[in-house]
Order: C-alpha cells, then structure tokens, then sequence
C-alpha cells in the first residue's frame, strides 16, 4: 500500500516553539506582544518562515511523500563508503568481556576489583569511538550507576521529551542535556528511519493490516496503548482519505503515561487533528492518561455500536511490570481488558528481548547482546560522526540499557520478553494469532531489500514478522482476534 499522492497544500499554522517537543495548534493565530509595527512584522516573517519549514519537516517525516526522504538515505550511504575501518574483533571480544568479568565483579560486592576494572574499561570506551567502544562505554556507565546505588534516581522522574520513539518509553531524564528543538527532534527521527528499517516496518505493518481488515467500515476506532506523540497515525489518515466512497470516520483513544512538565495528550489530538482535516477525515480524539494502565475500564474507552474497534502497541508493554513484581500482572490485566474490548483486530509490535531475568549477571549478558546488534548496526548504516547517531546512542540506548543494569524491582522498567513468551500470554488470555497478510509481507520485504543494509532481515516465524540485524532478532510484530471471533 504505497502512499497516496499528496499535493495538498499545508496552510494551517503550527504552534509555538518552547522548551518541550510541540507539535501543532489550531488555526487561530497566536497574539503577539506589544511591538512597533515594523518589530511585529519581522517577527511574524520569521516565525511564518520557521512554521513552514516545520510543516515541509512533519510531511518528510509523517507522510513520507517529499524527494528529500530519499536523498537523507543516499548521503548517508556516501558517507559511510568513507568511514575509518572498523576495530579488530577481538578488540570487541576483549571489551565485552571485561564488561562481564565487572559485572560479576558488582554481582559479588567486590567494590574494590570492579573499579579497577571499570578504569580499565574507560580506557578503551568512548561515546564516539566504534560500536563496541560506545556500547562499552553505556555499559560502563550502567555499572557505575549500580554500584553507586544511584540507578532509581538516573532512571525516573524527567521526561525524556525526544520523538518518543516505538522502543522507549519516556521515563527518565539520563542525558547532559534535553532535546528541546521539534524540527531537531523530527530530523533524527527521519535519519534514523532512513538507516534502520525496525519503526517504520513495525508501523507500516500495522497501518496496513488495520487499513486492509477496515476496509468496509463506517467508523473505525484505533486504541493505541502508549501512543505518545501520534507520529504513527498522519499516513494512515492520508490512506483512508483516498479510500473508495470517502473515509470513515475516525476516532482515535491514546493511552498514555502521565508526563511532568507539560500537557503532550491535547497536543497530541490537535496533530492528528490538523491530519484528519487536511485530508477530510472525520475526526474524533479521547485522550487516557493513567500511570497504571491496568486500571483501565471498559467505559473509560466510550465505545459505540457498530464501529470497527482495532487495538494497537507498538513496543509499550515491556514496560508493564510482570509477575516478578506484581502479584496481579498488569501484563495479564491489560491484555485481558482488550480481550473484554472485543477488538476487530488487535496489532502488536514487541521487542524481542532475553534481558528481564531477576538475576543480575545473566540479564546483564544478555543486555551485552541486545545492544551489541544496535551499535554493531548504526556502526555499518551511519557515521560516527553523525549527530543524529549519538543522540539516539546516548539518549535513547543509554537510558534503556542503565536502567536495566542500575535498577531493580518496580524501578526496572525495561522488561522485554520474547515474541514466543508474548505468543503464551497472549492464548493464555483468550486471544488466537492472524495468518499474516502475504501480499504486505511481500510489500516490507521489498522495501528492506531494495533501501536498507544487506544485513538487514525480515521473515515469518508462527504468523509473526520478525525483524532483525545479521543473525540476531531485535523486534516481532503480529496481529490476534478474541477466540470466539472468526478470521
């Protein structure tokens, strides 16, 4: 399903830039302050020419209908053809396992030995070296957090305020500094999409499979458990406008954690409201902002008679707390209330994940690994000294990867499991998986191939499409109906 054409012109304003990712406003034009009406014309010219590179930025981005999307791709390609050679492998080697000698070093209380080893790993570390050398470096960092017994603090309690990518979930503030800049925000986000095929796979995967079983509907009802910013759903809107006999209407309920510091849920609906009457789709939004989602109740989603109910997460549920700390899973919980939803269908995108054992040093291991495809992955798509590369390194892989080495009990908030152990549960709670649709298989699996690395891979497992760099797979995603339901 390639993205409709779009010539439509953009005349809606955005709204004003603060210190937090804000992403759009009504039509209404903001009152300014008391100037000279030379100094307010200038002003207003300069804000007009920021709002309209902002809108030309989350067309880029959202619609994936500008040429510049896949010049960002080209250059990138360009300037790894040149990038220094990479580090011998047994440097790798050496590296990853004095991690693990630290961590048993920290595991047994052995203070004394693990810094001593920790010096040594900061010798050979960098954040801007190779992949094994930034990857020692997050590594580095998360041992000393739990040795100083710092890890809760590191982990909660800020906002992360940056694109809120699929795979994190904006807990806590670790970085130096925040990403404050929406345009900044969007062109890393862009880049990253241009290198790494693992979001917009997962997202398309789940705009199709929606898009195609609502095909006959009259109203379609998307409830999306950690929908953050929105950024998944302006393509989707952009398909259902072009849909034969005119769009269904569309109500959208976001599920969201609550976040300090500023409101993201209103303006979450006003993006998508600004989409939805761009392409002339009605439009209705229910905002949900609740730190536990498993309390949660049927009548907080207003569902109605005759609507086409789809469920979707993309990469949030890991975040749930599990049995190990919660005597009720939430996990089970939620997944019981979509069950009570009845859904039409229910999308899930998960992070393919080993690290959420209650043992330190396996899960540390098994982290080792996770996080050792990424960096080996931005290493061979991007150049280190890309901009966008370190931030998502340092503000986005840091943050996840110090919470599950510095954090335990309810403070550990990366929990991902397996998609087989997502499979069980999922049974386990009255569900049955969709055959995948072969015809968007084939679509995705063009697409990877033809504009992404060679090692990049995509296939079917159990009716699941699993992604995944060289041998190791990084996410799963796949789509299920109540049992009672047929296919």
């Amino acid at each position: 399903m390639d993205p409709p054409s779009n010539k439509t012109p953009d005349s809606a304003n955005t709204s004003k830039l603060e210190d937090q990712i804000v992403l759009s406003s009504f039509d209404q034009p903001l009152n300014p302050p008391h100037c000279d009406k030379d100094e307010r014309s200038d002003k207003q010219s300069a804000k007009y020419a920021e709002e309209v590179e902002l809108t030309e930025i989350f067309d880029m981005v959202l619609l994936c209908t500008c040429a510049k999307a896949k010049k960002v791709s080209c250059d990138i390609s360009s300037e790894i053809s040149s990038e220094v050679e990479k580090s011998p492998k047994n440097a790798a080697l050496d590296l990853r396992t004095l991690l693990i000698i630290c961590a048993q070093f920290v595991a047994s209380g052995d203070q004394e030995s693990a810094s001593e080893m920790l010096k040594q790993i900061r010798q050979e570390s960098s954040p801007t070296g190779d992949a094994y050398q930034r990857l020692a470096s997050v590594f580095a960092d998360g041992l000393v957090a739990r040795l100083s017994r710092d890890g809760a603090t590191l982990s909660k309690g800020g906002s992360i305020e940056f694109l809120a990518l699929p795979m994190s979930l904006p807990y806590a503030a670790l970085t130096p500094k925040r990403m404050t800049d929406t345009a900044d925000n969007l062109k890393a986000y862009h880049v990253h999409l241009s290198s790494c095929p693992f979001i917009k796979v997962s997202i398309s995967f789940a705009n199709k499979m929606i898009f195609h079983t609502a095909r006959n509907a009259t109203t379609l009802h998307i409830i999306d458990f950690g929908i953050l910013y929105g950024f998944q759903w302006p393509i989707l809107i952009q398909h259902l406008s072009v849909m034969p006999g005119g769009p269904p209407k569309l109500r959208i309920t976001g599920i969201n954690l609550p976040q300090p510091g500023f409101r993201p849920a209103e303006e979450t609906g006003r993006l998508l409201a600004r989409y939805c009457e761009r392409f002339n789709v009605p439009f209705e939004y229910n905002a949900i902002v609740i730190q536990n989602w498993e309390r949660i109740e049927i009548k907080d989603l207003k569902l109605e008679s005759g609507e086409f109910v789809a469920v979707n997460c993309l990469f949030r549920f890991e975040n749930l707390s599990d049995e190990t700390v919660d005597v009720e899973c939430p996990r089970d919980a939620v997944l019981s209330l979509i069950q009570k939803m009845n859904p039409d269908i229910f999308v899930q995108g998960v992070t393919n994940g080993s690290y959420n054992s209650p043992f330190f040093v396996t899960r540390f291991q098994e982290a080792l690994l996770h996080y050792s495809a990424l960096f080996d992955m931005f290493d061979a798509t991007l150049p280190r000294d890309n901009q966008q590369r370190l931030h998502f390194e340092q503000e986005l892989y840091r943050r996840e990867a110090m919470n599950v080495i510095a954090c335990e009990g309810a403070e550990r908030v990366e929990r991902p499991e397996t998609y087989e152990q997502w499979q069980v549960r999922n049974v386990r709670a009255g569900f049955k998986i969709l055959p995948l649709n072969q015809e968007v298989m084939k679509t995705l699996k063009d697409n990877v191939e033809a504009g992404y690395h060679r090692d990049f891979v995509l296939y079917e497992d159990g009716n699941w499409m699993v992604q995944g760099w060289k041998d190791r797979i990084i996410c799963a995603s796949s789509c299920w109906i109540p049992l009672h339901r047929s296919c």
